[in-house]
């Protein structure tokens, strides 16, 4: 029974870690292909930093006190992001989808500033660091009070 809950214990807290983990890798990710490399953020990628950024910080802050309870905050939120990402590389590899929303900005939506084999772009990356987070959040328990 107790080697059971360390063992629960020790996959939620790699579970968190691995959530922190990869919301860092896209942090910065998108801060080097904007600041390093250059490239101008759309509307969407703005929307989809929005939603990973505070990611970062609160699987972070989750991750250094193994507080599973932080799964209420960063699921949804992944979800959304994953959501609005699947929306904008949706945009980009379908013709004609683009263009429910006219853009406003200086770079088009449907422009992919990286095309690697073919269907990997900034989206598509967003879209699995969102879609893995949220997995982990999934596989966590959280601890049930009792009432």
């Amino acid at each position: 029974m107790v080697e059971t809950k360390r063992t629960e214990s020790k996959s939620q807290g790699f579970l968190l870690y691995g959530a922190w983990v990869v919301s860092l890798v896209a942090t910065f990710g998108s801060l080097y292909f904007s600041e390093i490399k250059g490239f101008i953020p759309c509307e969407l990628c703005w929307y989809q930093r929005i939603l990973m950024y505070p990611l970062t910080l609160i699987l972070g802050i989750g991750t250094f006190q193994n507080d599973s309870s932080v799964k209420k905050f960063v699921l949804p939120l992944a979800l959304i992001g994953g959501s609005i990402s699947f929306l904008h590389y949706l945009e980009q590899k379908i013709p004609g989808f683009g263009g429910i929303k006219s853009c406003v900005s200086g770079v088009p939506c449907s422009s992919q500033y990286i095309n690697w084999f073919g269907f990997i772009t900034i989206p598509f990356l967003a879209l699995i660091a969102f879609v893995i987070i949220a997995c982990c959040m999934v596989f966590i328990k959280t601890k049930k009070t009792i009432k």
